[in-house]
């Protein structure tokens, strides 16, 4: 059941999970058609701050979480592994809509969550009416090399895949984090408040191993939670996807290059839309909240129709 009582020193629900014990913003009204909105890394559940009062308005409740190693998200038990795969993150989005008692939702994703939304319409489509993407393209038929400027732009998985760049990591993970922060958007998108704000939930405890198994796992260099095979397994074999789909990327994104995503429409069936916010970079929800918040709303419609 909800535990709706907020942890101190932030605002903050906190709801008990299957595994984890979830953070979360949860905004609007009760009753209504919810829009989960998923964070990416480095990040955290505050990207969507300016931009879940504007679907709040518009008669959405909505659902902000912290991913599991980010903010006050816990686990339960120590035993659970602290793994973060794309497929397990898909599993705890689904968990913590089990918990809310929610069946049916709209999902907005940015990086990470952009392609753990993608899992949730493989995985469970009925639950999943309208999806929006934010600069991580699809992952539909598994994740491939596209050529050596995008390799390049991966720099950072690789390192995350030696002994030396997992020992390095582990050391300066906050530096790591505001490194990316400096060099995947154009300068001065963000202010050190900002950042320093966003930095203290890389603080959990958790956020290192979580971080480093998502992106050693993604190319085979970690072994995948066994939860989520099953769910990675059919994302990979799964070539077009039929959920109507907005993908919103920055036209000056330093990480995924606009050329990668070009293409992206040829892996959907349904109503698919693809949009470049020119001058913008990787961190779309920061950068462009009314461009986004505009770009949801007429995405996903009026409420009755979610």
């Amino acid at each position: 059941m909800p535990d709706t009582e907020p942890p101190r020193g932030t605002s903050l629900k906190r709801v008990r999970a299957k595994h984890l014990r979830v953070a979360l913003n949860d905004s609007g009204p009760a009753g209504a058609p919810v829009a989960l909105l998923l964070h990416g890394w480095p990040d955290d559940a505050t990207t969507w701050d300016r931009i879940a009062p504007r679907l709040a308005a518009a008669g959405f409740r909505a659902i902000a979480p912290m991913n599991r190693g980010a903010g006050g998200t816990r686990f339960l038990s120590p035993r659970t592994p602290r793994t973060g795969n794309t497929g397990i993150l898909a599993i705890d989005s689904i968990e913590l809509m089990d918990a809310l008692g929610i069946e049916r939702f709209v999902v907005a994703g940015h990086d990470w969550g952009a392609n753990v939304a993608e899992m949730m319409a493989v995985g469970w489509p009925g639950r999943v009416s309208r999806m929006a993407m934010l600069s991580t393209p699809s992952r539909l038929g598994g994740l491939r090399i596209t050529g050596f400027e995008q390799a390049e732009r991966y720099w950072y998985h690789w390192f995350q895949a030696t002994a030396r760049g997992t020992e390095y990591v582990t050391r300066h993970s906050k530096a790591f984090a505001r490194y990316m922060w400096d060099q995947w958007s154009p300068p001065g998108w963000f202010d050190e408040p900002t950042f320093e704000g966003v930095a203290k939930s890389f603080r959990n405890p958790d956020w290192v191993a979580v971080m480093l198994h998502s992106y050693r796992a993604r190319w085979g260099e970690a072994t995948l939670d066994p939860r989520s095979r099953r769910l990675e397994a059919r994302v990979k074999a799964t070539k077009r996807l039929a959920v109507p789909t907005l993908f919103l990327q920055g036209g000056a994104d330093r990480v995924t290059a606009p050329t990668a995503s070009e293409r992206m429409g040829d892996k959907y069936s349904g109503p698919f839309e693809r949009i470049v916010l020119e001058g913008k970079g990787h961190f779309l929800p920061r950068e462009a909240p009314e461009a986004v918040a505009e770009n949801l709303l007429r995405h996903f419609g009026s409420p009755g129709q979610a």
